[in-house]
């Protein structure tokens, strides 16, 4: 249907409009193979979904969504809080491609402090179902890995595992570099030691006033006392503790509260979260949410907050979320994150003093995050505008591809994919294969696989054709990589060897372009001479990780656990009488008898299983 404007809708939506409901809901957009195109929230349906199409004040991204929708449903729901609930819902199982993106579906880490008599304090990532006291959330684990690393200099705390702490029978290194106060073997009393995780919770809890008098009328009774030894010890951790206040404190702040702030230029937005926890900054991120239609900051922010805290129910919503640009629902979100949290939460952009110089500070750091990205897309574009000069295709591609292997000595082989487009490198396509069933070291038997397995998938539909194909490696890896395109009927995607030169250093590449082999040598600083070396050094950065996990993975399983008569039990004496498994498998018969709980044919069968007889 067309309009007095000329605009073409793909259904008839004056009919559709007609009968709409204007009580509040949601509404969904389809595309032509039936996939949602666009969920939105709405306090009036009827007048929101005809906005879409009006005859004019459309943007162009609006009237390019708008040309591919061919039916709209609605929801009707009974409130605004409740249609902003539905929304989230419905984004986060359909990941519609007009609505604003927020990818961030991982846990966030805490600060455990167990239940023990002597509490360990520790690294804590997932659901907070074991026993002990858990703070944070902390916005990465940089952030609580400096936490630790300072609890554990000032309070002195144990950050060992139960096993360990149970079977010491000496203080451990943790010890000797004054990181332990050692109460597994007794060098501090339990009422001491509790003592010092009393003084970590308050630091933990923010409580930083109470801390430091506490510790100053401990110092002044250990100086009255002659204890000066004591005073001393006592004196450093006021020290430290004034130290890491004025890294991390904001000034008059004593609650939780989150600061948000988005910046938008062209069809990028980067929304700066600082998180404040008891007056303490936690530390803060950078998050750049994908979209495709180009909102204010004010709108970034609506569709920001609700994904943020709703998706994911292990994100603490705090007390007080600071923006730059307040959503014209932000009373919506709210009174839905109140309901989540079951306590108030308020949405603030009317700061003064300390607030807003923290909330400049979030949004300074946003526009700095924006025009990084900006100019990254930028240089990144020149690049494949290179690649496509040196390598005079008709066209600037739009997708490489890069191909490398990565094994020990043949074990654990893997190959790994990655992916580029004109915005960098695009992570979500990587791909990593598990090699099987090739000789082991047979680096063409292991490209031959890996080729035939991501192309048959991207022939059945499961991905994009990349323009250009790195494969990194010489003529022989080409020839095999030409020859599986060729029995898959592929060939519309150029191939490129990545060999490196005679002196084998980065600069001094030749490329073998083709069916042809056509060699070519660029310049050092050639534009896409650097963009091939990226890629194809996130290639083999990608493979060795591969290849590490995949190795790791199967040398955490012992062969010990393969042989009969060897349960936990036995295998953990083994361990702790030898050391490790490499000292199990050079070990004799005879040594291996004297373990305790092995008989001489226990040993016996045990050194015939590590040594394959």
């Amino acid at each position: 249907m067309t309009d007095p404007t000329g605009h073409d809708f793909s259904f008839d939506y004056k009919t559709y409009l007609a009968d709409l409901t204007q009580k509040p809901g949601v509404y969904q957009m389809f595309g032509a193979d039936g996939a949602v195109l666009y969920v939105g929230k709405a306090k009036n349906l009827k007048r929101r979904v005809a906005s879409y199409f009006r005859a004019t004040g459309l943007t162009t991204k609006t009237m390019a969504l708008v040309a591919r929708i061919c039916r709209v449903e609605v929801t009707v729901t009974a409130s605004e809080t409740e249609a902003l609930l539905l929304e989230q819902s419905l984004i986060k199982t359909h990941l519609p491609p007009y609505n604003i993106l927020l990818r961030d579906g991982k846990t966030y880490p805490y600060i455990l402090l167990s239940k023990h008599a002597s509490p360990r304090i520790s690294f804590y990532r997932g659901q907070k179902t074991g026993a002990g006291e858990y703070f944070g959330p902390y916005p990465n684990s940089g952030a609580v890995r400096e936490s630790l690393q300072f609890l554990q200099r000032t309070f002195l705390l144990r950050p060992c595992q139960d096993s360990v702490f149970k079977n010491r029978s000496r203080a451990c290194l943790q010890y000797q570099i004054k990181r332990c106060s050692a109460p597994c073997v007794d060098l501090i009393s339990e009422a001491d030691y509790q003592h010092s995780v009393d003084q970590a919770k308050l630091f933990l809890r923010g409580k930083n006033t109470e801390l430091l008098k506490q510790l100053a009328d401990e110092m002044e009774a250990a100086s009255t006392a002659l204890e000066f030894e004591q005073a001393a010890a006592l004196r450093d951790k006021i020290v430290a503790l004034r130290t890491i206040q004025e890294k991390q404190y904001v000034d008059g702040e004593s609650g939780d509260l989150d600061i948000a702030a988005c910046v938008v230029k062209g069809n990028i937005a980067c929304v700066q979260v600082i998180y404040v926890r008891a007056g303490r900054i936690l530390g803060s991120k950078s998050y750049f949410p994908k979209m495709r239609l180009v909102p204010t900051a004010a709108e970034v922010l609506s569709a920001f907050l609700p994904q943020f805290y709703l998706a994911s129910s292990a994100r603490e919503v705090p007390r007080e979320i600071l923006v730059n640009a307040a959503p014209e629902d932000s009373a919506v979100i709210a009174a839905a994150l109140t309901q989540q949290s079951g306590r108030k939460v308020v949405i603030n952009d009317k700061v003064r003093a300390n607030r807003a110089r923290w909330l400049r500070l979030a949004a300074n750091t946003a526009e700095t995050n924006v025009a990084g990205r900006i100019a990254d897309k930028q240089h990144t574009y020149q690049r494949f505008e290179a690649v496509q000069q040196a390598l005079s295709l008709a066209d600037m591609p739009e997708r490489l591809e890069c191909f490398d292997i990565s094994h020990s000595s043949g074990e654990s082989t893997v190959a790994s994919c990655v992916v580029f487009d004109q915005n960098g490198p695009l992570k979500s396509d990587y791909r990593i294969f598990n090699i099987k069933d090739v000789t082991a070291g047979d680096d063409y038997a292991a490209m031959e696989q890996a080729l035939s397995r991501r192309f048959k998938r991207l022939q059945q539909g499961e991905g994009k054709m990349p323009d250009v194909l790195l494969i990194d490696g010489g003529k022989g890896q080409l020839n095999k990589a030409q020859q599986v395109m060729d029995e898959l009927g592929i060939d519309d995607v150029l191939l490129v060897g990545v060999a490196k030169g005679v002196t084998r250093k980065p600069g001094f590449e030749q490329l073998f372009i083709g069916r042809e082999q056509r060699n070519l040598v660029l310049r050092s600083d050639h534009l896409a001479l650097l963009l091939i070396q990226h890629v194809r050094d996130e290639a083999h950065r990608f493979a060795i990780t591969g290849h590490r996990q995949r190795r790791d993975k199967t040398r955490k399983t012992s062969t010990l656990e393969t042989i009969a008569g060897v349960g936990p039990k036995r295998r953990r004496e083994l361990l702790r009488h030898f050391g490790g498994l490499q000292k199990i498998s050079s070990a004799s018969v005879e040594s291996l008898a004297k373990v305790e709980g092995i008989s001489e044919k226990l040993a016996a069968d045990i050194y015939a299983a590590l040594h394959n007889e």
